[in-house]
This record gives C-alpha cells, structure tokens and sequence, in this order.
C-alpha cells in the first residue's frame, strides 16, 4: 500500500526552501528568438519575484523586450541525494520593468537580504527593479512528489499521474 502525501509537511518544506535561496535562474528568449538563461538575486513579497539588475547586464535587455521570464530555483549538488530527483521549483511568469522610485519596502527586502552597503552601491548605478508575477509554478521534491503551485503556498496541489489511464490512452493511440 502507498504511503499517502503529507501536503502540509511538503509545503513547509516548499516555504523553507524558497526562504532560503538569494539568486533566481531566469529562462528568456534572446534577440535572436534562441534561449538564454542567466540569474539575479531576489527578493518576494505578495506574491511576486523582484530582481534588480543593470541595464548592461545581457539579461536586462532580453527581461526587457519580452513578456515572459521562467524563473528557477534548484536545491545545491552537494546536499542532494538522489541527482535525479533533486529539489527544485519553477515559476512562469510576466515581467514588467517597475523602474526605481516609490519601492522602498522591495529595497528594504534587498537590504536585509543582500546587504544594505552593497545595494545603496548599485542604487548609484544603472540598476532597475523588475517585478516577475507568476501565473503557475510547479515544486518538485522527488519521485512522485510534485505539486503546483503559487509563491505563498496559498495554491500547493499534488501532482498526480494516472499511469492506468496513460497506459489505455497509448494503447487506443496505437490502434
């Protein structure tokens, strides 16, 4: 008999992981429609991802010119069992360009997260904030445990594949 899910405890897991993770990897389509995958340190606040990156950075332009960004966060190589079944989640998301002024509660986020010496140093630069708002993600945490879900957790549903029905399905395709 299978042992049933505890969403609650995958959930909590789900929170701490994301909580402690500072760089997202971010999945974008270049000038030339190819993809490009880069990071930025973050921070979250209702809902939403902020990154804020410089105008020089090859990612800027690319957050820039379009509508959609995949956002990734990945469990670290050396505390990961099973490299196949490694923890991990993804978030597709729009992207908009909030600029700098009036976000000082993101700033603050940034400053206790990141370092107020080092932020106060790249307010002084060409930086903008970009504000990244899912619209599905999927958490991972291994063989047969995925859910999807939004950034708070107030969305945290369990992936379930019926591999019965899969089987009939293939079976009906291949007559």
């Amino acid at each position: 008999m299978k042992k049933p899910v505890d969403v609650e405890k995958n959930k909590e897991n789900y929170l701490q992981f994301i909580n402690k993770r500072k760089n997202l990897i971010l999945s974008l389509i270049d000038d030339e429609g190819k993809p490009f995958i880069s990071y930025a340190p973050f921070v979250k606040k209702d809902g939403k991802l902020y990154i804020y990156i410089s105008k020089i950075a090859e990612h800027y332009g690319y957050m820039e010119n379009n509508d959609f960004v995949d956002a990734f966060l990945i469990a670290d190589e050396s505390e990961t069992n099973n490299k196949f079944a490694t923890e991990r989640v993804r978030w597709s998301c729009t992207s908009s360009n909030i600029g700098n002024d009036g976000y000082e509660d993101i700033f603050e986020l940034f400053n206790a997260d990141h370092g107020e010496a080092m932020l106060k140093l790249l307010r002084g630069l060409d930086f903008s904030l970009f504000e990244l708002t899912p619209l599905k993600g999927r958490y991972v945490v291994g063989f047969g445990l995925a859910f999807d879900i939004d950034v708070d957790a107030n969305v945290f549903n369990h992936v379930v594949i019926d591999k019965k029905k899969d089987e009939e399905a293939a079976v009906q395709g291949s007559k």
